[in-house]
């Protein structure tokens, strides 16, 4: 991946299409989850664009997909902000794979749960638990500590705790 990069910077168009292509699907996912399909589409357009012009400055101290992510995490807030939508609604990462009622419940609860977080509560829970992302990526998108990551996703859990254990309904 690396190599691929390293000739994307040089100018190589081929290199910077096999970065598109091989990155595109999950920075659409990553993008539509946040802001909803048609932004999405958009967001993932402006996270290329972005990309391209600013890849002269990526220096592999982290892995390229989270330098992209992050791209696309500042991308989406920017287009969410000025659509006035949640920039990290909770669309149907809960959606149920089978239509066994009692998990539909349950995920009904989490999603409400989730619902009650702040937003930088919810976002480490989501690019945590969700996206399988680690606290040094997570902290890389986000522009904070590592620290500050761990501390928003163990808040995150008390809170998710106590709103379905007891006492948060």
């Amino acid at each position: 991946m690396l190599e691929l990069v390293q000739k994307a910077q040089k100018g190589d168009r081929l290199a910077l299409g096999r970065l598109v292509g091989d990155h595109y699907g999950r920075v659409y996912r990553f993008c539509a989850q946040r802001v909803g399909d048609e932004l999405g589409q958009d967001a993932t357009q402006e996270t290329f664009v972005t990309m391209q012009k600013t890849l002269g400055r990526f220096r592999a101290e982290s892995r390229f997909e989270t330098w992209l992510l992050g791209i696309a995490h500042h991308t989406c807030k920017a287009m969410a902000r000025k659509a006035r939508r949640d920039p990290l609604p909770l669309g149907d990462w809960f959606e149920p794979k089978s239509p066994d009622q009692s998990s539909v419940i349950d995920r009904e609860a989490l999603r409400q749960a989730l619902g009650r977080l702040s937003e930088e509560h919810r976002e480490v829970v989501v690019l945590h638990e969700i996206e399988g992302l680690r606290y040094a990526e997570i902290a890389e998108i986000l522009g904070v500590p590592e620290g500050t990551v761990k501390s928003r996703l163990h808040h995150a859990f008390l809170n998710l705790r106590q709103a379905l254990c007891g006492g948060g309904q």
